[in-house]
């Protein structure tokens, strides 16, 4: 079986914009893109499924769901897709022509992609890259926002861009800088202040930042007992008495 995407409603929607976050750097799509879900309160669209996705459902409010699932509302002329696994790399390709013809077929105005990018410094910007040179002329007026001007960007996202930019289809990356191994609801919170001033709709972003900042207390108080556990090793490495336990 291919990938196929499964329609369950039928909403009026009028050139919609499709926003997709993906699992990847400190979870940051997929975050996003579920924080701005349960937000707007928005309604079922559908589902997404492939012999290459893993064998599971995810689970939410009791609910057993398929782990690909599309997402709209009418009131801000929305869709969302949202991923709740790593796409294999044997479907990347495959899925980006099914989101891209779906995106065609409903005459979706652009795709959002939303995503995390290593830290280089502060963790402070969001980096964009877009299709066509109109977008990236908005993009780089916009405070808080880096185009990126060398590099590379896979999986889905990467193949959407490319293929926009050759058929002259508005695809936007917005890569807030993450933290890298657990997940990152700052980056989240920060993409998310970029893609409202893109959509003109309000979302409070307090939620994730005072999440943000109870996972910086947990990951600081391991880094600190993981610094003490070390001395206190080497401490105890150093010791002349043990010099020769170990020959």
């Amino acid at each position: 079986m291919a990938i196929e995407i499964h329609i369950t409603a039928k909403p009026k929607l009028k050139k919609p914009v499709l926003v997709d976050g993906f699992p990847g750097l400190g979870l940051v799509g997929t975050v996003s893109a579920s924080y701005l879900v349960e937000k707007l309160r928005m309604e079922p669209l559908g589902y997404i499924t492939g012999d290459q996705f893993p064998p599971l459902a995810a689970v939410h409010a009791h609910r057993p769901l398929y782990p690909a699932r599309l997402y709209y509302s009418e009131k801000h002329n929305l869709i969302v897709f949202v991923a709740e696994f790593v796409i294999p790399i044997g479907a990347v390709n495959e899925l980006a022509d099914k989101i891209y013809e779906f995106a065609r077929k409903y005459e979706v105005s652009r795709i959002i992609s939303l995503g995390g990018i290593a830290i280089k410094g502060e963790q402070d910007m969001v980096y964009s890259i877009a299709s066509l040179p109109k977008i990236s002329d908005q993009l780089e007026k916009m405070k808080g926002v880096q185009l990126i001007k060398e590099g590379a960007t896979t999986g889905v996202t990467g193949v959407l861009l490319a293929r926009g930019a050759v058929e002259n289809y508005p695809v936007i990356s917005l890569l807030a800088e993450s933290q890298e191994g657990y997940m990152d609801p700052k980056a989240a919170a920060m993409v998310l202040e970029i893609l409202k001033l893109l959509l003109g709709i309000t979302i409070d972003t307090a939620e994730l930042e005072r999440e943000a900042g109870k996972i910086d207390t947990r990951v600081k108080e391991m880094m600190s007992k993981a610094k003490t556990a070390h001395t206190q090793y080497k401490k105890v490495e150093s010791d002349s008495s043990l010099g020769t336990m170990y020959g």
